[in-house]
């Protein structure tokens, strides 16, 4: 198997849009302040866009399409033909392993920022009948970190995309100290069916 620009070019696309999608839901992090309520002597929490929540999610779907296109390109390593032993295999398969690591924490990361972000605390000052001091909001660096993984997973993806189409064998096995076999004898002195001329 060879390697295919077009499926490099969708790698490289998916990553790159879920990487700035990630940086986009860091800059665009809600933050919320207590207001005190106009028809009541209680205070609340008012935020303002909750951008980051859709741009996280929508990070979360192209980091996880682009790990579909590559599981499926190379048959997640486990099925299909096997692949040649040498360090190509190797490399393989330790970027396999640090590819899907990479992913499932990106994954983790996006989904819990996405989640923590969507969370608000309108009326809590109200309900507890106490007055609120500040406000619930997702920390820095949660969305950041997801965008750096989203980085490593990608160089991961190509890096085991490539070694794996090094490795892959096609189904052709060579077998060594296996020799080769003569198709038939010819030569000056041979006839035809490989028989002594007369």
């Amino acid at each position: 198997m060879g390697i295919s620009i077009a499926v490099v070019a969708v790698i490289l696309f998916l990553d790159l849009f879920a990487f700035v999608l990630a940086v986009g839901a860091e800059m665009r992090r809600s933050t919320g302040r207590v207001v005190p309520d106009e028809y009541d002597e209680r205070t609340y929490c008012q935020y303002d866009s909750d951008a980051s929540t859709a741009y996280g999610l929508g990070a979360f779907g192209m980091l996880l399409l682009s790990q579909a296109v590559v599981s499926g390109v190379t048959r997640c390593l486990c099925f299909g033909r096997g692949l040649t032993p040498g360090r190509t295999r190797a490399c393989a398969v330790a970027s396999f392993v640090l590819f899907w690591f990479s992913f499932v924490v990106a994954e983790a990361c996006l989904v819990a920022g996405s989640a923590r972000n969507a969370y608000h605390t309108k009326y809590l000052g109200y309900y507890a009948k106490q007055d609120l001091s500040s406000c619930v909001a997702l920390r820095k660096g949660v969305f950041a970190a997801a965008a750096a993984l989203v980085l490593v997973s990608m160089v991961m993806s190509l890096l085991f995309y490539w070694s794996y189409s090094r490795a892959d064998t096609g189904g052709w096995v060579k077998h060594q100290n296996e020799g080769g076999v003569g198709m038939a004898e010819y030569g000056p002195n041979k006839g035809e069916f490989g028989l002594p001329k007369a």
